[in-house]
């Protein structure tokens, strides 16, 4: 087996039991879409929220400081949040996940009760345009961390988490933005002001804003909810004379400039653009019902796993999480009760390792 190989390990089986063999302090991040508990489309795998145990023993072979993300439902988040917190993990935030391609399970109650026998036509009219639920439009993704040992400091020199990579998920230089952030033939407002022909390299523009808990998909009916806005340029702090030492350093440009930039307030959120070709990449058809955009988890993978770290996904699936880990340079490890979905995923993963490794 080739070191390339032994980047990416697939596991079929009950994750409980698999996970069992692990080593504890081992992974470096857990990013999972586990199931929802709503029983979508009639899936067998997904008639409830993974409990407690499951979660307990994610916790065991997580390293200290290792984030955990995980998908929820909107009804049923709640339960999942709860079973991760009661094995041990320290919730720290919820993005919000927000798409405009969601379709409404809803029971139309008019045609309900024309079905039933004996009702009287006149009543089923009378509920005509009454259903039972709300078109989706967004997820939580729950933000869980494994307690630390020491300080953030002393947790990160030792097993390298603890921390979330910001600055390598900045809005803007991920594809979250459209405004400008510089470069050589740059000719915004800001260098205009500035009379300058570029962006100094160390400009705070050049890095982009700072990641925050929403993320959104770039349709049309998400886009289309922000309003315009011009970003205007931050006020000089040399009134004050004094800077936070501890919190915030660097983020902040004191000499008066800003990015001055105009458009969708879109813009100040990572966009994740979901793509047809990534349900059917890996030339077997995926019929996998929830399939999460690449740009999407690599984004998440990113965000909390250290350089050359190991990526777990308990509740696999078609393997999103892990064609994101592979091409973002880390290592995956993915268990899933179904064999069809492991077979889809090592598809998809050996494409997407393919694809990475071709000359561009």
């Amino acid at each position: 087996m080739t070191e390339e190989e032994k980047r990416v390990t697939l596991h079929i089986g009950d994750c409980l039991e698999v996970m069992s063999k692990f080593e504890a302090n081992s992974v470096d991040a857990i990013v999972s879409d586990p199931p929802y508990g709503l029983a979508f489309m009639g899936k067998e795998w997904d008639h409830s929220v993974p409990g407690v145990d499951f979660w307990t023993e994610a916790h065991r072979v997580a390293k200290p400081g290792a984030h955990l993300l995980a998908f929820g439902g909107t009804r049923t988040y709640h339960r999942l949040a709860v079973a991760i917190e009661d094995a041990g993990w320290e919730i720290r935030d919820c993005v919000m996940w927000v798409y405009g391609s969601g379709f409404p399970k809803s029971l139309d109650v008019s045609k309900a009760i024309d079905k039933t026998a004996g009702a009287e036509r006149g009543r089923a009219e009378a509920w005509s345009g009454w259903k039972t639920a709300l078109k989706p439009a967004w997820e939580p993704i729950i933000i869980a961390r494994k307690p630390l040992c020491g300080t953030v400091a002393d947790n990160v020199l030792k097993y390298g988490t603890g921390a979330l990579n910001i600055d390598g998920c900045r809005v803007g230089t991920s594809g979250g933005g459209s405004q400008c952030f510089g470069g050589e033939l740059c000719k915004c407002s800001t260098n205009k002001v500035l009379g300058k022909t570029k962006h100094p390299i160390n400009d705070f523009k050049d890095k982009g804003r700072w990641p925050a808990n929403v993320i959104h998909d770039g349709s049309e009916e998400v886009v289309s909810l922000f309003p315009d806005s011009k970003s205007n340029p931050f006020k000089s702090a040399s009134t004050t004379g004094k800077r936070d030492s501890t919190y915030n350093q660097g983020e902040f440009d004191y000499s008066g400039k800003g990015y001055e930039d105009s458009g969708s307030a879109a813009r100040f959120f990572y966009c994740a653009k979901a793509s047809k070709a990534d349900r059917n990449d890996g030339e077997i058809a995926n019929n996998h019902p929830t399939v999460k955009p690449t740009d999407l988890m690599r984004y998440l993978v990113r965000l909390v796993t250290p350089d050359n770290g190991i990526v777990l996904d308990p509740f696999m699936g078609s393997g999103s999480t892990g064609k994101a880990a592979v091409l973002e340079g880390f290592k995956f490890v993915g268990i899933d009760l179904s064999d069809e979905y492991v077979r889809i995923a090592a598809a998809r993963i050996a494409h997407a390792e393919k694809s990475k490794n071709e000359p561009k």
